[in-house]
């Protein structure tokens, strides 16, 4: 719902905030006061084109800046929460507009495209009343109107269920024909899985290979130095360390006993004895293992050349050759289920269109029958909004396709034959701007405003009507607003009286420059601007009584 708007410096408005709230809120004054430019501001903050001509004369901008507040299952938040723009329980948008005709916009305080507004306004503010500004000539909203009109979500559901089964089923198909001939690509894969497999590539493997091919290629120094290291330790020729420790130990022994202390070092000496015997023994059993083996070296060469020639011919690390096989071998399989796989789904691929079909079936016989029904209501009302013999039909259009369409099996267009004799035509033909809104007022309220979008502003809704028919006119709108905020600019009374909430537009000329002012009236002025629209400039004790009558009236 739109709670706050507030303009500065915007055509002939220097400066203007109003609050809104729920019901029917009407907008009057003088001709020529500036009653529009409300809805063109709101036009603006929805994305339409911005030029010049919108900044008042001598200022460098024009600032726009309206204020909703959303429920929780509004649409409108789902779509800031997707576009991460969402701030708490309200949404601002704002739009500023230069002197040059640039413009920048807003919402929630971050910089926005204007493609971005005129989506996010899409689900908060619909505007009735000249064509750039009309909500309800697109295909699209009609359809959703029309949707929401026959309460069919079950049926649009197993559509859009079907249609998704079906599209998943097509694109299966395509990717595994883009693939074309399947033989040549499965020999080559079948020849680099071979070559993989011929060889262990699993990494404990690989790592087993590189510790005994570095055995092998230093062989020789590894022996020599577990000789010689052996020979300096314990060896039984020439002096060695585990000789030399024994003698020490021999040789404090002998003074121990003066000297307890030197009992701990003989300890510590008995143990590093046994360490070097370990150590002489693991010495031993490495130099057993050891020899020079050319033949061994040479199979260890080949084998590791041929796990690297592999590494670059995969262009992965060694280490991921294994995955590699079973990438391979997963897609051999694949490919090989591939024909089987396409003669399936031929088969799966008519039964998900049937499906479709079925569904999409039983979806056009709902829209249809509230098709009918929605027809009836709105040429009733169009006749009661003074335009007798006008009617309303909601066309269907057939649509034969082998893609799947989530939306139905029809199209739907709203055709409008506003006087008798003439054929209908679609409402976005309809030239009139009054008889436009006034068909859009009669479309919401016989569908009880069953639309999404929270806010809906008529523009010469009463234009070209007086009398029985305004009064009508305000009934109607009046209704409306007990399902959706509705904002309307008017100049019949019997209109503006049956609103909730009324804002007078006025004009005057300060040093030389007309400016507009918006103020919003109490029940008093109300009265008083009732007996103006009434009386015109003379306020007469009839006008003002004939105001307290239209307002009694709907009280």
């Amino acid at each position: 719902m739109l709670a706050h708007l507030a303009i500065k410096d915007f055509a002939v408005v220097s400066s203007a905030e109003l609050d809104f709230g729920p019901g029917l809120t009407v907008i009057s004054g003088e001709t020529g006061a500036g009653k529009s430019l409300l809805v063109d501001a709101l036009g603006l903050l929805s994305g339409l084109r911005a030029d010049s001509g919108a900044v008042r004369h001598g200022a460098q901008r024009a600032e726009l800046t309206a204020q909703f507040v959303l429920d929780d299952a509004s649409p409108a938040r789902a779509w800031l929460r997707e576009n991460e723009l969402d701030e708490d329980n309200d949404c601002q948008v704002r739009r500023v507009v230069r002197a040059d005709g640039g413009s920048r916009a807003w919402i929630n305080g971050r910089p926005v495209t204007v493609a971005q507004l005129t989506d996010l306004a899409g689900l908060l503010v619909e505007i009735h009343g000249q064509h750039e500004h009309q909500a309800l000539l697109t295909r699209a909203s009609q359809l959703s109107l029309l949707d929401a009109y026959a309460r069919c979500e079950p049926q649009r559901a197993a559509v859009e269920q079907a249609a998704h089964q079906w599209a998943s089923l097509l694109r299966e198909r395509e990717a595994l024909l883009a693939k074309g001939d399947v033989t040549d690509r499965m020999g080559w894969l079948q020849h680099q899985f071979d070559e993989l497999d011929r060889e262990t590539l699993e990494p404990e493997s690989l790592g087993k290979l590189n510790a005994d091919h570095r055995r092998h290629a230093h062989a020789a120094a590894l022996i020599a130095a577990c000789e010689g290291a052996f020979t300096r330790l314990g060896g039984d020729e020439g002096p060695s360390l585990s000789s030399a420790l024994n003698q020490v130990r021999s040789e404090l022994q002998h003074v121990a006993e003066h000297e307890p202390r030197l009992g701990e070092v003989d300890g510590m000496l008995d143990n590093a004895a046994i360490q070097i015997d370990e150590a002489l023994s693991l010495l031993d059993r490495v130099r057993s293992d050891l020899e020079v083996d050319p033949d061994a070296f040479a199979v260890l060469e080949r084998r590791l050349g041929r796990i690297h020639e592999l590494s670059r011919k995969h262009r992965v690390p060694p280490e991921q050759l294994a995955e590699q096989r079973d990438t391979i071998a997963t897609e051999l399989d694949t490919l090989r289920g591939a024909d089987a796989r396409l003669a399936g789904l031929d088969g799966e691929i008519a039964q998900a269109r049937g499906r479709w079909r079925t569904a999409a079936d039983a979806l056009g016989a709902v829209r249809r029958s509230a098709g009918a029904s929605l027809s009836d209501a709105t040429s009733a009302l169009i006749g009661e909004l003074g335009m007798g013999g006008g009617r309303f039909e909601v066309a269907f259009e057939p649509i034969e396709t082998e893609r799947p369409d989530p939306q139905g099996g029809e199209r739907v267009e709203f055709l409008v034959a506003a006087n008798p004799g003439q054929p209908a035509r679609p409402l976005r033909k309809v030239a009139s701007g009054g008889e436009l809104s006034r068909i859009s007022l009669a479309i919401e309220v016989a569908a009880l405003g069953l639309d999404a979008v929270p806010t809906m502003v008529f523009d010469e809704v009463d234009s070209g009507i007086g009398g029985g028919v305004a009064e009508i006119v305000g009934q109607k709108l009046r209704a409306l607003g007990a399902s959706r905020q509705v904002l309307c600019v008017t100049h019949l009374p019997q209109v503006a009286a049956q609103g909730h909430a009324h804002y007078r537009v006025s004009k005057a000329a300060s040093q030389g420059v007309t400016q507009s002012a918006v103020t919003r009236l109490d029940a008093k002025q109300r009265e008083e601007e009732l007996a103006r629209m009434l009386g015109g400039v003379e306020m007469t004790r009839e006008a003002r009584a004939a105001a307290k009558r239209l307002l009694a009236d709907v009280e």
